[in-house]
C-alpha cells in the first residue's frame, strides 16, 4: 500500500514500490487523463508533474513519486483554465487529441520553469512529445501564446 497525494488529495493506492506511476494514476486512482503511448518514456503521452516537475510517468515509480505531489491533467486547474489549456482551445491545437494531455503536461512544466521562452526553447522543450498527427506548428504557438498570455 502506498500513500500518494495526486492533484491535491490523498489516495491509498495497492501498488508496490516498483509499479509504474502510470498505472497507479489510471488503474488504482481511476484518472484516466493520462495517456499509456510507447511504455518507454519516449513519446510524452504519459507526461504528469511530480513535485511540479514534468515527468514520464510511465518511466517513474510509485517508489519514487510516494510522498510527492502528483499532478495530472485532471489536476491541472480546477476548470481547465490554466493557460496552457486555454492557449490550446484558442488555436484548436488537436486533431486526434491522444498526445494532447502529455503535451499539455509538459509545456505547463515547461513554462513553470521558462516564462518566457524564446521559440528554439520551446521546439527543444516540446521535442520528447510525440504528436503522430503532426501537430507540431499549432503545439508551439500554443506554448508561445502561454508564454505571453496573447
Amino acid at each position: 500500500m502506498a500513500q500518494m497525494n495526486i492533484n491535491g488529495s490523498d489516495h491509498d493506492v495497492e501498488a508496490t514500490d516498483d509499479m509504474p506511476l502510470l498505472w497507479a494514476v489510471r488503474d488504482l486512482a481511476g484518472l484516466t487523463g493520462t495517456k499509456y503511448g510507447c511504455g518507454v518514456g519516449l513519446c510524452g503521452a504519459c507526461t504528469v508533474h511530480v513535485d511540479g516537475k514534468a515527468v514520464r510517468s510511465c518511466q517513474t515509480t510509485v517508489g519514487e513519486a510516494a510522498g510527492k505531489k502528483i499532478t495530472t491533467i485532471e489536476g491541472l486547474h480546477e476548470t481547465g483554465d490554466h493557460p496552457v489549456q486555454a492557449a490550446w482551445r484558442d488555436l484548436n491545437v488537436p486533431q486526434c487529441g491522444f498526445c494532447q494531455s502529455g503535451q499539455i503536461m509538459q509545456a505547463a512544466g515547461f513554462l513553470a520553469e521558462n516564462p518566457k521562452p524564446s521559440d528554439d526553447e520551446i521546439l527543444e522543450a516540446m521535442s520528447g512529445n510525440v504528436c503522430r498527427c503532426g501537430c507540431y506548428q499549432r503545439i508551439v504557438a500554443a506554448v508561445r501564446t502561454a508564454s505571453t498570455g496573447s
